[in-house]
């Protein structure tokens, strides 16, 4: 099963390192910065920008699990982290990081 076919898991754990860099290898454009994974995502312009983050948002309310968003006109920077995993990253934070790339995706043609 794919990333993106898998859902949210309550009280999912932190994910060790090797396990990390192997999930971050199928992720390219995700880059981990201190206890969150984070990419940005362009758009021809603030509508596309709006359109994106609205259908991030109902993701994220499916699967219970929110990004921290920075928003601009032409782009928006997506980052996860699992507070209840100790502010690190965990297999949550992945699926729906793959979920994020497919909206993308279909929004985009990227």
């Amino acid at each position: 099963m794919s990333l993106r076919e898998r859902h949210c898991t309550h009280g999912a754990p932190a994910l060790g390192a090797t396990e990390l860099r192997a999930l971050l290898a199928q992720m390219p454009q995700w880059r981990l910065e201190g206890e969150h994974i984070l990419r940005s995502y362009e758009f021809r312009d603030y509508r596309e920008t709006i359109a994106f983050v609205n259908a991030l948002a109902d993701m994220v309310h499916i699967e219970n699990h929110h990004p921290d968003l920075t928003v601009r006109y032409r782009h928006c920077i997506v980052a996860y982290t699992t507070h209840s995993a100790g502010h690190a990253v965990s297999l949550n934070d992945i699926i729906c990081a793959a979920k994020a790339d497919a909206i993308y995706t279909e929004r985009t043609g990227a």
